[in-house]
């Protein structure tokens, strides 16, 4: 793969991870509500969601659900239905600051678990990469190699740009005190997972 091509895709990559969405609002959530440290493990789950889209797409299962109408919206609506669930849940959200210790260790397993579904059931991801894969990928050269290194780009941008996020959140959350405004940024933010969800709903093959 050319370098020139290569800073093309990475810059594709920045836009791509930048744009808000799901993830967005997930890792600016969990900055808010745990901190950074804590929520390592939901940027490593939003990162594994992305990696097994790419993989799919690679093995060209990418390219079947965006052509399979049925497989798409049922993708489609499980995430759909699983934001609004998240929704939910911010929302009902006491906005308690004080983390439990004896709960940290599972509770950043659940983050990295909600994280992974995110993405996972993002079908637009996939129809995304198997939009974009195609117009940087030299048919002449090594297949598997090009999506190595593409793959490896968009996993490793958009995790620098979710630990961005998620940092950026959490620097704010230490001037928060207040646990009635913490309990209005959940509501926020569960109205963004509701949004996201409403969003998904209506994406189209």
């Amino acid at each position: 793969m050319d370098v020139h091509v290569w800073l093309a895709y990475l810059v594709t990559a920045i836009v791509f991870s930048l744009a808000p969405g799901s993830g967005t609002v997930n890792s600016i959530s969990n900055g808010l509500a745990y901190g950074t440290r804590r929520s390592l493990g939901a940027i490593v789950g939003l990162q594994i969601g992305l990696a097994i889209h790419i993989v799919l797409v690679g093995a060209g299962i990418g390219a079947l659900v965006a052509q399979s109408t049925t497989a798409f919206v049922a993708i489609k609506w499980i995430g759909a239905a699983y934001l609004v669930w998240l929704g939910v849940q911010k929302w009902r959200d006491s906005g308690q600051l004080q983390a439990n210790t004896a709960t940290e260790v599972s509770s950043g397993w659940l983050l990295l678990r909600k994280a992974i579904f995110i993405n996972l059931t993002n079908p637009k991801s996939i129809v995304f990469l198997v939009a974009l894969f195609p117009q940087f990928i030299d048919p002449m050269g090594d297949k598997w190699l090009q999506l190595l290194v593409l793959g490896i780009t968009t996993i490793v941008v958009d995790g620098i740009v979710m630990f961005g996020y998620t940092s950026l959140a959490a620097q704010m959350g230490r001037f928060i005190r207040s646990e009635r405004v913490m309990s209005r940024i959940n509501k926020v933010f569960g109205s963004m997972f509701v949004g996201c969800g409403a969003l998904l709903a209506t994406a189209k093959a």
